[in-house]
């Protein structure tokens, strides 16, 4: 009897771990959600008899472990997929279901995108960059109706900007998303033509189709008729656009029915990129966010690094919509991921223009600053520093991310000599007190003066936020300290004790300091003790968090009385003074 029941339990077994394999394959189905594909091209990963997996999600944390541990190829090297068509037919949903997240903003409005947008994705064996785009206009149509189509303020957040200036940003706009589209198709190897199949067949579809045609017909172009959740009726809604030449093929980029073809055809003319031979495991690359106001010259800061037009720079308010991810080699070799953002302005009037997508805009702003390693503020000279200036240093601070004060458009200001930036600075110092260890650096970013410059505080920046102090060291900054000011004493003449200290944490630096009660230190006194660690050991451009835990609090969680808790301690420590014995 027992023989049959290990039998039957070994046959079960198997049959578990053939469901745990076919587990294991699921992340890569994640990327189309509810498509299937049964031939993933990959090679199936099966564990051995002696694994013992308690659940899927098990198998799946290992597997995804397993890829994080592999080499990987850069983004550079990847093949390019472009995502085009004109306004609002779903581009940025498309892309957000290839590349697996919300990275791109998706409102029911035209004219969202404006920028190139870059995102990692994987189909089988095949690993490629996606690009969003901003919808493609076409010449036949009025400058007012360009602006309807697109809905482009000229009022929102542009009241200190003359009127004629205006005009004539809003003019320039199509053709600066245009431009962004075009570079797009031209580093591409596979074009995804966008149309919408519920909207049906346009005019401006047929004249896109003609662009494509007539110069990038070398490329490999997949027309995908999106909007079409209805798998009967999406046949007969592809049907309409075979007179633009291409084979429509009808998906749905909110529900992905349809998206497993897509990306079987986009593999189908995508060569496969073998990583280099000396390619080494991806480093640490640290992330800058650039955040501040709308219109202080964050993206004229990100194009004048990278020394091409990445962004669209506009006097327009809100030209940015999406958080925009550029990499980045310093001029020593270093990399970093510059993050372009959109300005943020007050969240009242945020809410009284009623505009969903720069409410969107900020939020992505906001996960930027939360994503990143050093947040470089950027303030527009003559304003100086404003209220909302205020409110992101707050946030910054907040969120323990190193920090360094862009002074841009410094060109604007008249009359300067010697003593104007050391009276520029104490300001801002007395200004922005949250952020009074931050640097301060002076650009002209429109005429590429003083740029470089960023990119070194901030690299600065990043080696400090990762600094740690030896616990020798430590001490002996916080004995000098106590010794120079000691903690008041309270009305009962209890005084603090400062018994060791340690660094418990780096990114951002952060020190336990072991007491005898943490409430006989007073705000002052901490804040003292935190002057005194940067005077002593510098941490320049990060902010740096003190944690107190009394000896009291530990004594109860370890559930042992004052005297076992000493003896413990005094035998510990003649363990570890006769070691070096």
């Amino acid at each position: 009897m027992s023989r049959g029941r290990n039998s039957f339990s070994l046959e079960a077994r198997k049959i578990n771990m053939q469901s745990y394999k076919e587990a294991l394959e699921l992340p890569a189905l994640n990327l189309v959600g509810k498509c299937r594909r049964e031939d993933t091209g990959k090679e199936p990963i099966c564990p051995s008899e002696e694994d013992e997996i308690s659940s899927p999600k098990e198998a799946q944390v290992k597997e995804k472990r397993r890829k994080n541990t592999s080499k990987t190829i850069p983004d550079h090297l990847l093949p390019k997929v472009a995502i085009v068509g004109r306004p609002n037919v779903g581009k940025s949903a498309l892309f957000n279901r290839l590349v697996g997240g919300k990275k791109a903003i998706v409102v029911d409005e035209p004219g969202v995108t404006r920028d190139r947008l870059y995102g990692r994705s994987f189909w089988g064996n095949y690993e490629f960059m996606v690009v969003d785009t901003g919808g493609v206009l076409t010449i036949s149509k009025s400058q007012t109706d360009l602006m309807e189509e697109l809905a482009i303020s000229t009022t929102i957040g542009m009241e200190g900007i003359p009127l004629a200036t205006r005009e004539a940003a809003v003019a320039r706009m199509p053709t600066m998303i245009e431009k962004q589209a075009t570079v797009a198709v031209e580093e591409s190897s596979v074009i995804i033509f966008l149309v919408d199949g519920q909207a049906g067949l346009n005019a401006a579809d047929v004249e896109i189709a003609d662009w494509l045609r007539k110069h990038y017909s070398d490329k490999c172009i997949i027309l995908a008729v999106n909007k079409c959740e209805s798998p009967r009726k999406g046949v007969s809604q592809a049907s309409e656009f075979w007179s633009l030449g291409f084979e429509p093929l009808p998906i749905s980029a909110l529900s992905g029915t349809g998206t497993g073809e897509l990306l079987d055809l986009v593999c189908s003319g995508l060569k496969k990129v073998e990583g280099p031979e000396n390619l080494e495991e991806e480093n640490y690359v640290p992330a800058i966010a650039i955040v501040g106001r709308p219109n202080v010259g964050k993206s004229s800061i990100l194009n004048a690094l990278v020394g091409e037009d990445r962004t669209i720079v506009s006097p327009v308010s809100g030209t940015t919509r999406d958080a925009i991810d550029t990499e980045f080699t310093g001029p020593d070799g270093q990399k970093f991921r510059l993050i372009d953002t959109a300005g943020i302005r007050k969240k009242a009037a945020v809410a009284s223009s009623g505009s969903i997508p720069e409410a969107l805009s900020v939020n992505q702003a906001f996960r930027a600053i939360r994503r990143s390693d050093v947040v470089a503020l950027v303030i527009e000279a003559m304003a100086c520093i404003t209220e909302q200036d205020c409110k992101i240093a707050e946030r910054i601070e907040r969120e323990g991310k190193g920090c360094l004060i862009v002074v841009n458009k410094w060109d604007t200001i008249p009359n300067k000599n010697q003593q104007t930036t050391v009276f520029y600075e104490e300001d801002v110092r007395r200004k922005v007190r949250a952020l009074s260890w931050a640097p301060i650096v002076y650009s002209t970013a429109i005429a590429g003066h003083s740029v470089e410059k960023i990119i070194v505080s901030a690299a600065v920046v990043e080696k400090e936020r990762s600094r740690r102090l030896t616990t020798a060291i430590l001490n002996q900054v916080v004995r000098e300290a106590v010794a120079f000011k000691a903690p008041p004493r309270t009305r009962g003449g209890k005084r603090g004790r400062v018994y060791y200290s340690t660094q418990a944490a780096i990114r951002p630096p952060t020190f336990v300091f072991f007491v005898n009660d943490a409430k006989l230190f007073p705000e002052t006194y901490r804040r003292y003790m935190e002057k005194q660690l940067r005077t002593s050991a510098g941490f320049a451009g990060t902010p740096i968090r003190l944690l107190w835990r009394s000896r009291r609090k530990m004594e109860k969680s370890d559930g042992k009385g004052p005297s076992t808790k000493m003896q413990e301690n005094f035998t510990g420590t003649e363990k570890s003074l006769a070691v070096p014995a």
